[in-house]
């Protein structure tokens, strides 16, 4: 199984943050296939997070994705989404402070908007994603 992944900008920029984030990956049985680094224009930023566009933290979230590199990853491991999904932990910084202190947004989240990290909740998602990023691309 895989799932796709994006390493939001101010992650990037945090040299310790974004090693410790692929240590994590490895220690949790999933492995790096594919991976890009790239600087979404604002009009892929809204496209990406079009189911955002009528909620109030759109535009913030488009802000923060074209402030800077990103990069999008695609992991494979046994239940990657889930695995993913639970490494990241709660989309809301403050909450996952207190519920899950060990992941990902915990540690390196600075706000809901800026919680590190994206990635995809479904099957359906995966493979809506990895067309928006990766094209066609056979793995």
């Amino acid at each position: 199984m895989i799932t796709l992944a994006i390493f939001k900008p101010h992650c990037l920029k945090n040299p310790i943050a974004y090693q410790t984030i692929q240590q994590m990956i490895t220690a949790n049985g999933l492995k790096v296939i594919a991976s890009k680094r790239i600087n979404l224009s604002r009009a892929e930023a809204e496209k990406f997070y079009e189911e955002h566009r009528n909620k109030f933290f759109f535009r913030r979230l488009v802000s923060l994705m074209t402030s800077g590199p990103t990069e999008v990853v695609l992991l494979s491991g046994n239940d990657a989404i889930q695995k993913w999904r639970n490494l990241m932990g709660p989309t809301k910084v403050l909450k996952s402070v207190y519920t899950h202190p060990e992941c990902i947004r915990s540690c390196f989240g600075l706000s809901d908007t800026r919680n590190a990290t994206h990635g995809s909740d479904s099957e359906q998602s995966v493979s809506a994603e990895k067309q928006f990023f990766f094209g066609d691309l056979k793995l």
